[in-house]
């Protein structure tokens, strides 16, 4: 038997290794369980290439379980260790690592920067007091030896028995770590972090329903529990696949989700770095969810996070799936993963796979990219508010719906409303609303007049107005309430009053005596005879304020003035002029009032006392 002293220049690496890593401590089980998968792969590697001519067998990995013991045995066929090479991997080579982990990370809490230095078997100590490695080279006439070490610098090499090749892990798991006794923790863990393995896992047994052959009844049976899917169908070429294959895996991923994904990406690349994955397009409407857990970020099929914040545009959070790429560091934390430049190009070059993927759906089918456009809106807005190349890729398939639910591109819209809805300075006025109920008197005159309205009735929509109108020339969008339509779209100069100066004056000294001046300012309007006498607008630009400000919750900085409106009177309306001749003040102000109030009543703005008063009112007009 063999004694030793683990070679730690700088200092004793087990301390650190429990002071600044148990917090998470849980990756122990990632990491013991990627050596296994890497002495497997190693192993079929050199069968492959006719290196050796060892029977493969069965490389089911195990997880097994003692309670009693109070032990923890991750078991591999793989590859193997002879002692040499115990003494060389273990004792020489992670500690060469460690001494680079204590020099650039000492006081830094670096949870997963283990494996990056070769620490990831040494992470077992994070749970275990002691640790037992019993190996077995796959060279012929090799013998099996168990190194064992207590969490000290002090560690035991002496020759064993085992009859089959390969590595068995053995913890000895400390009261402090007592929790990975666990079962159902240590099943959850393996599914989290070995889900998709490409050797089989086995921990335990599970119980299923069967119908032996030649029995008519189903029996339940006791079968091994294989935690992982070896080969999922990110790996698989996309020209194998069904679309019920891609529904299929998005339950494996999503078993609890109710709603079947819109529909997916597929990615697979292999230059100018290896990139493998699926995304999968959900709807996106009533609200923005950013929800950080639902892509899931693998290397060579081992999970690395799902907590993508930083390393992926945001607006591709709004996607589920997983991306796969051995070009992505395993071992690593978020910060480093941010600031990696493979991650920062395989992040740009899923964003372009994502607008390559709408606009191929756009140019092959548009009838079918229309049908989806209200779902995906959403998210192509948010791509392009915050990621100015998305922008640049989805200029070509930015759809416009109008009221008639007919779709259009930007540059489709614009020679569709040229004609009529220029004004007088050439700018192109696109007119929206935002809830049809309530805007629907506006509509109904726009719709008269022979003009076409957009529907802008989604989340992001006054952000999207907002951005359109810089990165177009000439170009205005407003709500068909924020003025008079014949106003916003003016080819010719105003009308002219029917009515002189001063008997405007009169006119708006009866309306301002029968409202409230915080809520309105009185504007006096030429228009035509058979337009509204009264009509309520908000100013655009204040009005777009408004919502944008409900949208974010944040209160205005003009105070009250957001809420406050123009309440519009075409002087050369006859009811209008009729105030002037009216002599019985009470009729006047009678008048005035219910005038006021159908405007109001349009908009929505008459509820309460004001909502009966007028009730009653219309019935005293009646009769």
């Amino acid at each position: 038997m063999q004694k030793g002293s683990i070679n730690v220049q700088t200092e004793n690496i087990f301390p650190i290794i429990k002071k600044f890593l148990y917090s998470d401590n849980e990756i122990f089980l990632r990491e013991l369980v990627s050596n296994a998968v890497d002495a497997t792969q190693k192993l079929k590697a050199l069968v492959s290439m006719g290196k050796t001519d060892t029977e493969l067998g069965d490389l089911t990995i195990e997880i097994k379980l003692d309670t009693k013991k109070k032990q923890l045995i991750i078991s591999d066929k793989g590859i193997g260790m002879t002692a040499d090479e115990v003494e060389k991997y273990i004792n020489n080579i992670a500690f060469s690592g460690a001494n680079d982990f204590l020099e650039k990370y000492k006081g830094v809490d670096a949870a997963n920067l283990i494996g990056h230095f070769g620490l990831g078997f040494y992470s077992a100590f994070m749970v275990a007091d002691t640790v037992e490695i019993l190996t077995k080279s796959y060279q012929k006439d090799a013998v099996a030896v168990r190194w064992k070490c207590d969490g000290s610098t002090e560690f035991t090499l002496k020759e064993d028995k085992k009859s089959d090749r390969g590595t068995d892990i053995i913890l000895h798991i400390s009261e402090e770590a007592k929790e990975f006794l666990d079962e159902y923790k240590i099943l959850n863990l393996l599914k989290k972090y070995g889900k998709f393995l490409p050797v089989p896992i086995r921990f335990g047994n599970e119980k299923k329903w069967e119908k032996p052959e030649g029995e008519e009844k189903e029996k339940e049976i006791e079968v091994p529990r294989i935690i992982n899917n070896t080969n999922p169908i990110w790996k698989i070429a996309p020209s194998e696949l069904k679309p019920e294959d891609y529904e299929k895996f998005y339950r494996e991923l999503y078993p609890y989700s109710f709603e079947q994904p819109l529909f997916n990406i597929h990615i697979n690349v292999d230059y100018p770095f290896n990139l493998t994955g699926i995304l999968y397009f959900p709807k996106v409407k009533e609200r923005i969810d950013i929800q950080k857990n639902k892509i899931q970020l693998y290397c060579n099929q081992v999970f690395i996070t799902d907590n993508l914040e930083g390393v992926v545009p945001e607006f591709l959070m709004l996607l589920h799936g997983v991306i796969d790429s051995p070009d992505i560091p395993l071992n690593v934390s978020r910060s480093y993963l941010q600031s990696d430049n493979n991650v920062k190009k395989i992040s740009a070059h899923i964003s372009k796979k994502v607008a390559d993927k709408l606009e191929e759906m756009f140019n092959t089918n548009r009838e079918d990219f229309e049908s989806k456009w209200d779902d995906i809106k959403t998210f192509i807005q948010y791509g392009i508010l915050t990621d100015e190349k998305f922008y640049d890729r989805a200029k070509n398939f930015i759809l416009l719906k109008n009221t008639e639910n007919k779709y259009f591109t930007i540059e489709e819209y614009q020679k569709h409303i040229e004609l009529l809805q220029k004004d007088k300075n050439g700018t192109l006025v696109h007119l929206y609303l935002t809830n049809e109920e309530e805007q629907y008197a506006p509509l109904m005159e726009a719709k008269e007049k022979g003009y076409d309205v957009l529907n802008f009735d989604g989340i992001l929509d006054m952000h999207f107005v907002n951005f359109l109108e810089q990165k177009t020339e000439k170009t205005s969008f407003v709500r068909i309430d924020s003025d008079v339509i014949d106003k916003l779209i003016q080819k010719e100069d105003a009308l002219p009053s029917k009515l002189s100066e001063e008997e405007q004056k009169t006119i708006k000294e009866i309306i301002e005596k029968n409202i409230n001046k915080d809520t309105f300012t009185v504007v006096l309007e030429n228009m035509q005879e058979t337009d509204s006498p009264i009509y309520i607008t908000k100013p655009e630009f204040l009005r777009r304020f408004n919502d944008m400000q409900k949208m974010t919750g944040e209160m205005s900085f003009y105070g009250m003035q957001a809420d406050k409106v123009n309440l519009n009177v075409n002087v050369n309306h006859p009811l209008i002029y009729s105030l002037l001749k009216e002599n019985d003040e009470a009729k006047k102000d009678t008048i005035t009032k219910q005038l006021i109030d159908i405007a109001m009543l349009s908009q929505q703005m008459l509820k309460g006392e004001a909502l009966s008063n007028f009730i009653k009112r219309s019935i005293d007009i009646m009769k």
